[in-house]
């Protein structure tokens, strides 16, 4: 246990942090889910809807420091290519 007013006010933070982390990482999760099931499906608008919302909140993460910057773009980019794909098939 905490023996000091600084080590109780740093449990503190690390449990509030530790549930802020927990809730961005489930987001992040989901989705990239959500991309990826609309390319699986072949869903071209859908997965350009869900690459959108992938794209503006990886890059809100950034901001308030979840993410680097370099490890958004990253994902995003991943997403792209891969909702290219989906765009480049002869149908």
């Amino acid at each position: 246990m905490a023996n000091h007013k600084s080590a109780e006010k740093r449990i503190r933070q690390t449990v509030k942090k530790t549930e802020r982390n927990r809730y961005y990482r489930a987001r992040v999760k989901n989705i990239t889910k959500a991309v990826r099931e609309a390319v699986e499906s072949g869903n071209l608008e859908e997965a350009q809807k869900q690459f959108k919302i992938a794209n503006q909140t990886f890059h809100a993460y950034v901001s308030k420091g979840f993410f680097k910057k370099g490890t958004a773009s990253r994902r995003v980019s991943r997403l792209a290519k891969l909702v290219n794909t989906l765009s480049q098939k002869p149908e």
